[in-house]
């Protein structure tokens, strides 16, 4: 895994981005080093991967199976034309994996948390790819058990 602070946001661009577990998952993309995030057919979150730069840090949140934020993954390669669309109008990015977070924080402790009521997350409960403002980051890494 690649090893950097990630407590440290300056100059980076934030977000969460929600893959089923059964489907690909944390240990998958540990496993493979690096993965294609790809197949996202929502306008909102292809706009979302279109703006994503090599550096950027993101939540790996499983959706419907665990429904937690579990790891952070790292933006490696941007603007990339989604691999499974024959018509090449979707964007994909390649991502690799950073840290798992000593402690999951699930969907229910985030609405819990009134700090987090405007995420997209909440706010946007079916976006697959959704930013987040550093405020966020911090308030999560640390209910995650991080320490800068």
């Amino acid at each position: 895994m690649t090893k950097i602070n990630i407590a440290d946001t300056s100059g980076r661009n934030l977000w969460l981005m929600k893959s089923e577990p059964d489907v690909y998952g944390w240990d998958d993309l540990v496993a493979e080093g690096e993965g294609t995030w790809d197949g996202v057919r929502n306008h909102l979150a292809a706009r979302n991967l279109r703006t994503m730069q090599a550096g950027d840090l993101a939540f790996f949140y499983h959706s419907n199976i665990g429904i937690e934020i579990v790891g952070v993954i790292e933006i490696s390669v941007g603007g990339l034309v989604d691999p499974t669309d024959p018509e090449g109008k979707w964007a994909a990015v390649k991502v690799k994996p950073v840290e798992k977070l000593p402690n999951t924080v699930t969907l229910k402790q985030v609405k819990a948390t009134p700090e987090l009521a405007q995420m997209d997350l909440i706010r946007l409960s079916r976006l697959s790819v959704g930013a987040v403002r550093p405020d966020e980051w911090a308030l999560i890494l640390q209910m995650a058990g991080v320490t800068a």
